[in-house]
């Protein structure tokens, strides 16, 4: 019979974690602890921390995905050691990166879309820059070989997000953000004589306007475009940034023509990690034909004993991501996708309606034609409040709901936006309306007329 020996002096695995000594002091915040924290406590402190964020749900000024699948998070935990740039470890995972390329050329309509070239990266921001870079040597490279010169190039834009700011700037590349002009929402045909010249490497066609959820017209730019070779000699390329509507537009858009079905267009890039359904943070980057991507942007790695093309700013990075959005495009398919954007887009749709029902606001995007998104002013300036009012309100309730100024030569007009992602359902949008009506009638019965709100999302 075996005899057992207590240690009376041994008290650590019967003490709980919040009267351990590590619990009664704050936790570090500028130096490394001397001693270490048992990992049950040291995870239950994190994670408290963690109870102060808002919950990530009911953040609907987000474009990301904040819901997944149980088999995703698990697919995530599998990959944790999987390094994304070490094809020669990892040759599976390249494999899926290769499979996902053309599986998205595919989509988007690229010819031969077998041997399209194109890559994950961190996000859609890396991918548009990426993106402008080829447009740039593409440029440089026509520029040189008619003996022109090549120090002034510039982009042509509507209202972008901020990571095209950051390429002109990074890549010293003048950026053209046309003005919205009258009621403009996004970049027009007619913008691109006055805009572009020789120096104009590519336009920049945005599929989900990031202020409003719009569609620019990328068919009628093309168009302009290829009016403006015949008449004056400019052959300038289009790169489309669908971050939000490459993943929407083929599903439940398909007779918008917006992609490599357009000779004009050279690149696209979206957001694996928006609509795509994938886990932060990846990127999709496709050109339409290996001659769109400049050899010089290229760099090789080994892989299974062989060199494999590579271009990205970025250098390790997790694979998990890449993993999950393979996950995605086998678990739910073309018919999954359109049902998951279809039923965001009704709910957006429904949203929209209602909230015009209201009498208050009046409807900027109401939810047909782009993303599953609706955007709104008040149709009353002397209202008493303001919509930075009415987001702080809400936001008391957990709510996270966008409001800002729009871009230049709209700056006065201040807009709320909505983004229905999928997990809100129609009956978490109806509860968010029941929270938008109280707060209205809340700040209608107690104005603010000093009101120091300011926008509660940026946008650069």
């Amino acid at each position: 019979m075996p005899i057992h020996h207590v240690d009376l002096n041994d008290q650590s695995s019967l003490l709980d974690i919040y009267a351990k000594k590590t619990a009664q002091n704050n936790l570090p915040k500028y130096q490394l602890p001397n001693g270490r924290t048992e990992p049950r406590a040291a995870y239950a402190f994190v994670r408290d921390e963690l109870l102060l964020d808002g919950n990530a749900r009911q953040n609907l000024a987000t474009f990301c995905t904040t819901w997944v699948e149980d088999e995703v998070k698990q697919l995530m935990t599998d990959s944790i050691d999987k390094n994304m740039i070490d094809k020669d470890e990892y040759p599976q995972t390249a494999e899926i990166e290769k499979r996902c390329v053309h599986i998205l050329a595919d989509l988007w309509h690229a010819n031969k879309s077998r041997k399209t070239v194109g890559c994950s990266t961190t996000g859609s921001s890396e991918a548009a820059m990426l993106g402008g870079l080829a447009l740039k040597w593409a440029w440089r490279k026509q520029r040189e070989a008619a003996g022109k010169d090549t120090s002034k190039p510039n982009i042509v834009t509507g209202p972008v997000q901020i990571c095209w700011k950051k390429f002109a700037r990074y890549f010293d590349v003048e950026i053209r953000e046309v003005p919205l002009e009258n009621n403009a929402l996004g970049l027009k045909p007619e913008d691109l004589r006055q805009y572009c010249d020789e120096n104009t490497i590519g336009v920049v066609a945005t599929l989900g306007v990031t202020f409003t959820g719009i569609y620019e017209p990328v068919e009628a730019l093309a168009n302009e475009l290829d009016a403006m070779q015949r008449d004056i000699g400019l052959d300038i390329p289009i790169h489309v940034d669908a971050a939000s509507g490459g993943f929407i537009a083929p599903f439940i858009q398909r007779d918008i023509i917006w992609d490599f079905q357009l000779e004009r267009v050279k690149s696209i890039n979206a957001s694996g990690h928006k609509y795509g359904l994938a886990p932060l943070g990846v990127g999709w980057i496709i050109w339409a034909s290996k001659e769109d991507l400049p050899e010089e942007l290229i760099f090789y790695v080994d892989y299974l004993g062989g060199n494999m093309p590579t271009f990205a700013l970025n250098f390790s990075r997790p694979g998990g991501e890449i993993i999950a959005q393979y996950y995605n495009f086998l678990r739910l398919g073309r018919e999954g996708y359109t049902a998951v954007q279809q039923a965001c887009s009704d709910t957006a749709q429904w949203l929209g309606k209602e909230l015009a029902a209201l009498g208050l606001f009046e409807m900027v995007y109401d939810g047909y034609g782009g993303i599953p998104a609706v955007a709104y002013k008040l149709a009353n300036a002397d209202q008493g409040f303001t919509l930075y009012d009415l987001s702080e309100r809400v936001r008391m309730g957990g709510w996270q709901i966008a409001s800002y100024p729009l871009p230049m030569n709209r700056q006065e007009t201040i807009v709320q936006r909505i983004l229905i992602r999928h997990g809100v359902s129609r009956d978490l949008a109806q509860l968010l309306l029941e929270d938008i009506k109280r707060a209205i009638d809340h700040l209608t019965k107690n104005p603010v007329p000093n009101s120091t709100a300011k926008p509660g999302f940026h946008h650069g």
